[in-house]
């Protein structure tokens, strides 16, 4: 079982960052498998961008149709504050997914698992089209010096646990358990982590999100040293992972972090699920 150790190379910390809003303009795109792109953007309002945490969020202002690039907000002393009689761009949160700040790129990747405005625009994106992004606000920073790590999504949680694997040390126990559409959306991952990786494949016909958690329910949990969880996906789905980690399976709600990137039938819905 896992014990509330609070060792101090083992602090989960919040960092906070400056509010800032940048226009950035697409450099590259790349389909990575059908049910997810890679957009590179660039912009000289990278040079300060700061992202701390795999599980970081930004928030990405679409243009309004017709425009070729969104109206920024400013950052005011109570948050964002947007421009006087014109109306609020769409907005939705998203990892970032790489930051080269000598390169003056950031990637951002889009699943296409359900028709919306993010997935709309990413369908067309081409180079020279213009973005917005707003924070991160504040990262909480997991340290990967714990003896294993698990991390548990579904398609929108992609590029937060690839860069998690990126991040963590040659030796470390590593488990992902990912539900996906079907094995056209698997990706390849890079990784120095010992990795034992569970892809399962939604059922459409049924309650989605059911095949994630059967995996979660039959994934082996080491019973030795230190361990943290970290999952994100669908609301209801990570409600559940999360209770039945910590109900039936013993870990203490200090080494776990689950949080919203979505919920069924809801649009914008980014939310950190605890008690």
């Amino acid at each position: 079982m896992l014990t509330n150790d609070h060792r101090a190379d083992l602090t989960v910390q919040r960092v906070r960052h400056p509010l800032k809003f940048r226009l950035l303009q697409v450099k590259q795109v790349h389909a990575l498998t059908p049910h997810l792109i890679r957009v590179t953007f660039t912009g000289d309002d990278l040079h300060d961008f700061v992202s701390a945490s795999f599980d970081d969020h930004i928030k990405v202002f679409f243009p309004e149709p017709g425009a070729d690039r969104p109206a920024l907000p400013e950052a005011g002393p109570d948050g964002p504050v947007f421009p006087a009689g014109q109306p609020r761009p769409t907005a939705r949160d998203f990892t970032p997914r790489r930051f080269d700040r000598e390169a003056r790129e950031l990637d951002i990747e889009f699943a296409m698992h359900e028709a919306g405005p993010a997935a709309t625009w990413a369908a067309q994106a081409k180079v020279g089209q213009y973005l917005g992004v707003g924070g991160p606000r504040g990262s909480l920073v997991i340290p990967t010096g714990f003896d294993w790590h698990l991390l548990i999504g579904d398609d929108t949680a992609l590029p937060a646990i690839a860069r998690r694997l990126e991040e963590l040390p040659a030796g470390t126990r590593a488990a992902a358990v990912i539900e996906v559409a079907d094995p056209s959306a698997r990706i390849e991952f890079s990784t120095r982590a010992e990795l034992h990786l569970v892809w399962c494949y939604r059922n459409e016909t049924g309650y989605r999100g059911e095949p994630l958690l059967q995996a979660v329910r039959e994934i082996y949990l080491p019973e030795d040293g230190e361990g943290y969880v970290w999952a994100a996906g669908e609301s209801a789905t990570m409600r559940a992972v999360r209770y039945h980690l910590c109900t039936e399976r013993g870990v203490d709600k200090s080494r776990i972090r689950a949080a919203s990137y979505w919920k069924q039938g809801a649009v914008a819905v980014h939310e950190n699920l605890d008690d």
